[in-house]
């Protein structure tokens, strides 16, 4: 999450032109004047964009989404905000597979280990991953919940119940090794083989600026290399369904200059020593070349090749949350492959 972006898109869209109920309007999203559902991109195929609107749930307002975790078991699209509170989302979808509206099931607020809802600055949830999500046993589901301005990774049930704090690397426990209290721990995701893996938006403090570690709660770490692009961050991952990590990273420098936001991916091979990875671009939408996106910092996968994203709009009513669905192509696609929709 990155408060001076949620200005910067505030005051664009001022110059570029609640209720409280479970039911909440959403609204087809054009993400691009040129592209919509069905149109491939890049690695992606586009399924669908919603801007989801501001309501209050059971009390809580709905805004400043930046995690995501689909519960195959409850038919649940699990989403977390930055004010530490976990909403339950059934996504729609129309005839044709594509992304058409969603429902609020419940909002939960994170509870800290005394019971009682975590209070600031301990409620910068971030991240967000799931245990027991697609074993075909309902009721067992456990969240992964990664914390920036107080960094940790919390175990919680879906009700937003503690169960208890996950041991992290010392390098990650103390925040004098993060660049600031703002950029700490981001992303959060389990790994097949290694477990839950986590790491912050940006480099840490003595790291080149280029390179985000990625640790396992082991110990274990790759060195994972920022796109091109200036301001690039890590703000989310997720494991694919042929092994290794898809990511998400948002580049932003200032108000005067476009913003761009990338889907990655990247393996973790066994290290015997820190390895850097390769990384490899599988679509970027930049803004200045039409693209109308926001601040998207949550990621999922869902089903097959299939997975959500989401937009943090800092609870700033400027910007907007927006809920997208697409499907990652098989890598080494050719350019103008036609695939069946």
């Amino acid at each position: 999450m990155i408060r001076l972006l949620g200005l910067a898109l505030a005051l664009f869209a001022l110059f570029t032109g609640a209720c409280t109920s479970r039911a909440f309007k959403t609204a087809p999203y054009a993400l691009h004047p040129q592209i919509g559902p069905g149109d491939i991109y890049q690695g992606i195929r586009l399924l669908g964009a919603l801007r989801l609107a501001s309501v209050k749930i059971d009390g809580l307002d709905l805004c400043g989404l930046s995690g995501l975790a689909w519960d195959e078991d409850e038919g649940l699209l699990y989403a977390v905000s930055d004010r530490g509170v976990l909403f339950h989302l059934r996504p729609q979808f129309d005839g044709q597979g594509y992304l058409s509206g969603a429902s609020v099931a419940a909002a939960r607020p994170l509870q800290a280990a005394s019971g009682n809802p975590l209070s600031r600055p301990f409620r910068d949830s971030e991240g967000l991953a799931i245990r027991n999500g697609h074993n075909q046993i309902r009721g067992d589901a456990e969240l992964l919940i990664s914390f920036e301005a107080k960094p940790r990774l919390v175990r919680y049930r879906p009700t937003g119940e503690w169960q208890g704090d996950v041991t992290l690397p010392l390098t990650l426990r103390k925040l004098y090794h993060y660049r600031n209290s703002n950029q700490a721990l981001e992303a959060v995701a389990i790994d097949p083989e290694w477990g839950a893996v986590t790491g912050p938006e940006l480099a840490l403090r003595n790291d080149p600026k280029s390179l985000v570690r990625l640790f396992t709660t082991g110990g274990r770490f790759w060195f994972y290399p920022l796109g091109d692009a200036p301001g690039s961050a890590l703000v989310a991952m997720e494991a694919l369904p042929e092994g290794g990590l898809l990511t998400l990273e948002r580049a932003f420098v200032s108000i005067l200059h476009p913003f761009t936001i990338s889907l990655r991916r990247t393996e973790l091979p066994r290290p015997t020593k820190p390895a850097r990875l390769e990384v490899r671009d599988v679509a970027v939408f930049d803004t200045g070349q039409g693209w109308l996106m926001d601040n998207f910092e949550g990621l999922s996968h869902y089903r097959d090749r299939r997975f959500f994203m989401v937009s943090d709009d800092n609870c700033n009513g400027l910007q907007s949350t927006l809920l997208v669905y697409f499907e990652v192509l098989p890598f080494g696609l050719k350019p103008g492959t036609t695939l069946e929709k």
